[in-house]
């Protein structure tokens, strides 16, 4: 599952890069949602855009709790903005979408900065990268 994760983020992240260098920073959220999911079904993922998922806690069930913005493959959540600066609740936001939906990563990704290198902010819930993803 680590070796699959790795491959689909890094498709990800290409993707997410040539994507901001075409287009550059400053519009709409949804556009870059609407492209970003074109290109990676293009390059043969599954991806649900605006997803809405449900779920219990507490003993009290929430239809409809919340969306992602993209679930690729159905494993790793992106959370799209268009923003100058992110703030801390943004990597904070993804890290819980992750422990309901009991998924291991997750790709924060802010198209409003500079260069998409201080945009993409990798979020982990437990997860442990294949061994050949890690530098040594």
């Amino acid at each position: 599952m680590a070796r699959e994760i790795d491959d689909i983020t890094g498709q990800i992240v290409d993707a997410a890069y040539k994507l901001h260098t075409r287009l550059g920073p400053g519009l709409l959220e949804s556009v870059y949602e609407m492209v970003l999911a074109r290109e990676l079904e293009r390059r043969g993922l599954k991806v649900e855009r605006q997803k809405t998922v449900s779920f219990e806690f507490d003993g009290m069930r929430f239809e409809d709790g919340f969306r992602v913005d993209l679930l690729v493959e159905g494993i790793v959540v992106l959370e799209l903005k268009s923003v100058e600066n992110l703030a801390p609740v943004h990597s904070k936001q993804v890290l819980t979408y992750l422990r309901l939906l009991n998924l291991q990563v997750g790709l924060l990704l802010n198209f409003g900065a500079a260069t998409m290198k201080e945009g993409m902010h990798r979020i982990v819930n437990n997860y442990v990268p294949s061994p050949s993803s890690v530098s040594a």
